[in-house]
């Protein structure tokens, strides 16, 4: 038996139910239905490779190792600079000198050295003279002789305690130059001091007599490029202006 009243009022659409069904909202529209099997939504420039999912550009493909300097070329800056590594002797901002290594002054002049040598020679042997002078008659080869060795012996001791101090005697001070390591230019240490005394007496007292000096000078006239004397060679040094 029919339950339809027909009394009652039509229902929407002419009083036939529809039967058709009801397409379903588009996608990103409010009531949308989610995915029935859960998958997520795409994010943000999925589709892109190498796409940063917050929005940044896209890094470029390739490793950076593919060419030299490729961080500095992909992103555009160049590599940062750590300035130019200093010689020695050298600090920041000071120019490259004319001296035998970079920073340090010229080489002393040769006449200034040799009047600086002078000026040492000549005064211990006045100084050993006056000590001899009461003990020996220096008119006698006895008392020559022994005032020579004396003066030998002094100038040995007086350059090595000066040259190890500041690499400067009295005349070298006078004569504004002054004996440096070659190597860094510093004071000379202990043993090169030494050393350079050494060479530069000892072959004179023991079998060249005063001609071992010459010799020494001609081989520093010789020397290039740092006019090394014999006695520098063997200590590693140089002499250089202090003017």
């Amino acid at each position: 038996m029919s339950t339809h009243d027909p009394a009652g009022p039509e229902p929407e659409g002419g009083g036939k139910p529809s039967f058709d069904k009801q397409q379903p909202p588009a996608e990103g529209t409010p009531g949308a239905p989610s995915d029935p099997y859960g998958t997520p939504p795409p994010e943000p420039g999925a589709g892109t490779p190498g796409a940063d999912p917050y929005g940044a550009p896209p890094r470029p493909s390739g490793s950076p190792y593919d060419t030299p300097g490729s961080y500095g070329a992909q992103y555009g800056a160049p590599p940062p600079s750590y300035g130019q590594p200093h010689s020695p002797g050298q600090g920041p901002g000071t120019a490259p000198g004319p001296g035998p290594v970079p920073g340090m002054p010229p080489l002393g002049s040769w006449p200034n050295r040799i009047a600086a040598k002078l000026i040492d020679y000549i005064g211990i042997q006045i100084i050993a003279a006056l000590v001899v002078l009461p003990f020996a008659n220096l008119s006698e080869q006895d008392g020559y002789v022994g005032a020579t060795w004396l003066g030998y012996a002094m100038y040995l001791v007086y350059e090595g305690i000066m040259l190890s101090r500041d690499g400067q005697t009295v005349g070298k001070k006078l004569m504004k130059v002054r004996v440096a390591m070659l190597i860094d230019g510093s004071s000379p240490t202990g043993a090169a001091a030494w050393t350079r005394a050494a060479v530069f007496v000892v072959p004179a007292l023991v079998c060249c007599g005063l001609l071992w000096w010459p010799i020494n000078g001609l081989f520093g006239v010789f020397d290039k490029p740092y006019r090394q004397c014999i006695h520098d060679k063997a200590a590693k040094t140089v002499v250089v202006s202090t003017a």
